[in-house]
């Protein structure tokens, strides 16, 4: 990967304390916190454009509710005072959010996304992103899914779940990619 445009965005999804719920079941990428953080003060250390995307559930009894202990972000992805955080309340950070409008007035035409999850909020912004037509880098190691029960029962392991999703996205949507790869490319 050649160096990247001073403007590209790196964009945090949902990586808060609700993704900790049990319910979730388990996850694949334990070290996926320390890659956000490090993609974190790549893009800080180059001042090149962060947002933090923050679910703002709707939903009754879910951890991501504000006002609750699992709405805050993360303690590695905490945004720092004047970085942009877009709440959300459907999959896709660009549904019902100023995010495009931002992204565009910050001149941003590439678009590193990370957080959580692989198969849900991640591949939503990331196929819409890519509709929109910003070009969009994953880092696949700082994402991560949980294990998924299919319509007939058979229970995905969180990595199989994260692998195919990333499969799925690689190519048409976006192009997947790891955080050494990203952080070099930032500070070239």
């Amino acid at each position: 990967m050649t160096a990247l445009h001073p403007r590209t965005a790196l964009v945090i999804i949902d990586a808060q304390l609700a993704i900790d719920d049990p319910k979730w079941g388990p996850r694949n990428n334990p070290d996926a916190e320390q890659k956000i953080a490090a993609l974190l003060a790549a893009w800080r250390d180059a001042a090149m454009p962060v947002f933090h995307v923050r679910h703002d559930s709707v939903e009754p009894g879910s951890p991501y509710t504000p006002g609750t202990k699992g709405h805050p972000f993360k303690t590695e992805a905490a945004p720092l005072d004047g970085e942009p955080v877009i709440g959300k309340s459907a999959n896709s950070a660009f549904v019902g959010t100023p995010l495009e409008a931002m992204l565009r007035q910050a001149g941003a035409t590439i678009i590193v996304v990370c957080g959580v999850l692989t198969h849900n909020s991640v591949e939503a912004t990331v196929r819409h992103g890519g509709n929109l037509g910003f070009r969009i880098l994953l880092a696949a190691d700082a994402c991560w899914s949980v294990d998924v029960t299919d319509l007939t029962g058979r229970r995905w392991p969180a990595e199989d779940v994260h692998q195919l999703s990333l499969a799925v996205m690689n190519g048409e949507y976006a192009e997947v990619t790891d955080t050494r790869a990203l952080i070099a490319a930032a500070r070239a």
